[in-house]
């Protein structure tokens, strides 16, 4: 259905001071905060996670060597979506307007909400890391306390009691994540990197990271995350996460959460002959999602 005269009834008469409503700035790419961002040439894309090899055992003397296997561990496939909206202004209503473009405005809405849906799947990634209905290669949610391995073991990548966002719990989330194993059960070195949180938690974090002594206590004590030089990436805050308690943290995993883009944003313009109504598109293709887990730890928070 075009956008008719019907529906811009006040633009077409004289007096009219200003247009409002669509100039609001917007949070935009707060994803790349977030998400590595490489190119994709096909409908999907399938990244899969190696098991390397166990602890070295005793050879005993004259005894033979001990061989182990090594094998693939699980896949995860990242299937694009094509996001496209667009919207149509009959001929009349175009010409008859006596203040502005109506492309030029409405081009800029359209600018606006795929912004938003892009941004809102991004974060959807996140908002999801404890439900049990999304899992991802693994079998488990994002953030679980028992993702399986190869070698039969498990790790976590969440706290073992929710806890909001402080001192306590977020010295507890860097002393989990140096304790991650690989999918043979070796220790592997990785570092939290940055705090991801929603805007209700930001001021909770400028005071964690950002005072040189710890925080609500008269003693003179250091603040040992900003000393250690933890989480050296700071945090970010995401306006489209919708747990007010719950903070995650990015690791330095090398593998983990990806944008694969396969279809950069297109618009199109182009007239219908018949009515004369000139029709806008906005097109892109893209897929968010996660291949290795431990590119993350988080804590739904305690309520």
């Amino acid at each position: 259905m075009a956008i008719s005269r019907s529906q811009l009834l006040k633009e077409l008469e004289p007096g009219l001071n200003a247009l409002f409503g669509l100039e609001y700035d917007r949070y935009d790419n707060e994803h790349a905060e977030i998400f590595d961002k490489e190119s994709s040439d096909r409908a999907f894309e399938e990244e899969v996670m190696l098991a390397g090899f166990g602890a070295a055992p005793v050879k005993g003397e004259g005894s033979a060597v001990t061989y182990d296997q090594a094998n693939e561990s699980f896949t995860s496939r990242y299937t694009h979506e094509t996001i496209a909206l667009a919207f149509s202004i009959t001929e009349e209503a175009i010409e008859d307007n006596l203040y502005d473009r109506l492309s030029s405005r409405y081009t800029k809405a359209l600018a606006r909400s795929m912004s938003n849906t892009k941004q809102v799947k991004a974060a959807a990634i996140l908002n999801n890391a404890f439900s049990g209905t999304v899992t991802y290669g693994d079998g488990k949610e994002l953030c679980s306390d028992a993702h399986p391995t190869s070698g039969g073991g498990n790790f976590a990548n969440e706290l073992a009691t929710p806890a909001d966002l402080n001192e306590t719990s977020l010295e507890q989330a860097m002393i989990d994540i140096a304790a991650f194993i690989d999918e043979r059960g070796l220790k592997i070195s990785i570092q939290g990197r940055k705090l991801i949180i929603p805007p209700e938690l930001q001021f909770v974090a400028e005071r964690l990271m950002g005072s040189a002594n710890r925080v609500g206590t008269a003693d003179n004590d250091i603040n040992a995350l900003r000393s250690m030089g933890m989480l050296p990436e700071g945090y970010v805050v995401n306006h489209f996460l919708t747990d007010v308690n719950a903070f995650f943290i990015k690791t330095d995993a090398p593998n983990g959460f990806k944008h694969f883009e396969r279809s950069a944003i297109k618009t199109s313009m182009e007239g219908d002959f018949d009515t004369g109504n000139v029709r806008y598109k906005a097109r892109e293709r893209y897929s968010f999602g996660v291949s290795d887990p431990r590119c993350v730890f988080g804590s739904p928070g305690s309520s």
